[in-house]
């Protein structure tokens, strides 16, 4: 009863309309379609140490990963909890997708930063996202966004997420343009002489003409889909988490859900020490300026943080905006009541995570489905908080659940965010089209922060050619700049 109590004072549950069962269930889900971090950031950051194994100060490829993995259980977790007891909110954080590829391959692979000078930017980045929400400049931003252009949001991040669902189905398959064409790479390695050019994937239905595991993996996704609409449709509470489990299920039979012989957690510890040995606190701010002009180097530093600082923002504005008013969290005047303590969770992440050896860590879209399930209050984040800490000991366990059952969750929660488009002014061809570019660029540019510069780029552009310039806030106005900047210098 004590322990009901003090979670119905810190959290206000039941005043949030939620339950503590909803809101475990909740925490779970979101955990459950987001799990695959855990895997993922660990193979992308550790990419440049295939490729030399100075980046990691000599380590090889393996203990890198190991130690990646830690520190990715471990920044999910310290940021969900920020998320859990500083903002009280049901966000759950981790190292963000694009960004850890920005991290490993611009950074690191582009730039000739070590694994130590790329966690010393992201730790700038992060200290920046201090100031500026200890200040109030990221609320101002967030109120610089003009309404039809946040109705988008909302709706962009569904067809981005769904988009993302159908990939991890197996249901889109993407292939080369017929135009591309192989050259010589003299700085390849030898077998790997040759790269492809004027390239680009064409997306295209899985074929289903034969039985094969992509196809088999396809088909649960689609039967994963109409078991979570059914649920939905009969009002089952934890709907989507249900839906996730029955699947992989199913999964066994179709030769999706793979039931490992044996479970192996000798590893553990040893992953540990990868991670003391290669990611903690292993910051090097002296190695940053070494090379080329003072000038031009500062500048290049600069940019990189401007990078990060931008696409951070508005990965978790975007998230926070769409999601919220998809799930009536937002006050009479259409604003978050918790947004400056979000911002300064999603900042603390950044910078503890840097510490801890992560490229930035933030506020994730898969939210959206534990959210979806009902859940509306820091409870959500602190069940998936202890979920990734037991990930350090439960990922061989993990591996269980394919792609396949968790990428329906994803594509339902995404058909119910695009339901707020019918609310943008369509009438308005200076509203339409910024609204428009925010809604179809998230899913294209696979970057909620791109769709939203491009929508605030042409905002202010037919504002000010329409001779409508007078309703362009100017915090719209710099911002607008300063994407367009980032797009000139920073690729």
């Amino acid at each position: 009863m004590e322990k009901e109590n003090f979670i119905e004072r810190f959290w206000k549950v039941k005043a949030s309309g939620s339950t503590v069962r909803t809101e475990i269930i909740a925490g779970f889900t979101t955990f459950l379609t987001m799990a695959y971090i855990v895997f993922v950031n660990p193979a992308i950051i550790s990419a440049p140490a295939g490729v030399d194994a100075a980046y990691f100060f000599g380590a090889d490829a393996a203990t890198v990963q190991s130690a990646l993995f830690v520190a990715t259980c471990l920044c999910a977790c310290m940021g969900t909890l920020l998320m859990a007891f500083l903002a009280r909110v049901p966000f759950a954080q981790a190292p963000g997708m694009g960004l850890n590829a920005f991290f490993a391959y611009t950074i690191m692979l582009g730039m000739g930063k070590t694994y130590a000078e790329a966690l010393a930017i992201v730790l700038i980045s992060g200290l920046l996202f201090i100031l500026l929400t200890v200040t109030g400049l990221r609320e101002a931003i967030v109120r610089g966004i003009p309404a039809n252009i946040r109705i988008a949001i909302s709706g962009g991040i569904g067809l981005f997420i769904a988009y993302s669902g159908l990939k991890n189905a197996g249901l889109l398959k993407f292939t080369l343009d017929p135009g591309s064409y192989l050259v010589t790479d003299p700085s390849a390695a030898v077998g790997q002489s040759t790269v492809v050019a004027n390239a680009s994937a064409i997306p295209s239905l899985v074929d289903f003409s034969s039985w094969t595991p992509e196809t088999a993996g396809a088909a649960l996704a689609l039967l994963g889909l109409v078991i979570i609409g059914v649920l939905y449709a009969r009002k089952c509470k934890g709907y989507i988490f249900i839906g996730i489990v029955v699947t992989a299920i199913i999964g066994i039979p179709f030769g999706v859900t793979t039931l490992p012989a044996s479970i192996d957690f000798s590893r553990i510890g040893l992953q540990f020490q990868d991670w003391a040995q290669v990611s903690l606190l292993h910051l090097d701010f002296s190695s940053l300026i070494h090379e080329g002009s003072l000038v031009g180097t500062l500048f290049n530093i600069l940019m990189v943080v401007v990078a990060f600082s931008l696409v951070d923002m508005f990965d978790t504005l975007g998230t926070i905006i769409g999601t919220a008013q998809q799930a009536g969290m937002l006050d009479e005047k259409g604003e978050f009541p918790a947004l400056k303590r979000t911002l300064m969770a999603d900042a603390f992440a950044t910078t503890a995570g840097a510490l801890m050896g992560s490229s930035t860590v933030t506020t994730f879209v898969e939210s959206s489905t534990g959210i979806s399930e009902g859940g509306r209050t820091g409870l959500t984040a602190l069940v998936t908080a202890i979920l990734f800490l037991a990930a350090l000991v439960l990922s061989p366990v993990l591996g269980i659940i394919p792609a396949a059952a968790t990428a329906p969750a994803l594509i339902f929660v995404g058909v119910l965010m695009v339901g707020p488009i019918k609310s943008i002014d369509f009438t308005d061809i200076t509203e339409a089209i910024p609204a428009f570019v925010t809604l179809l660029f998230m899913p294209l540019t696979f970057s909620i922060a791109d769709g939203i510069a491009f929508g605030l780029i042409t905002y202010v552009l037919l504002k000010a050619l329409t001779g409508h310039y007078k309703e362009v806030r100017p915090v719209t106005a710099v911002l607008a700049l300063l994407f367009i900047v980032r797009f000139l210098f920073m690729q």
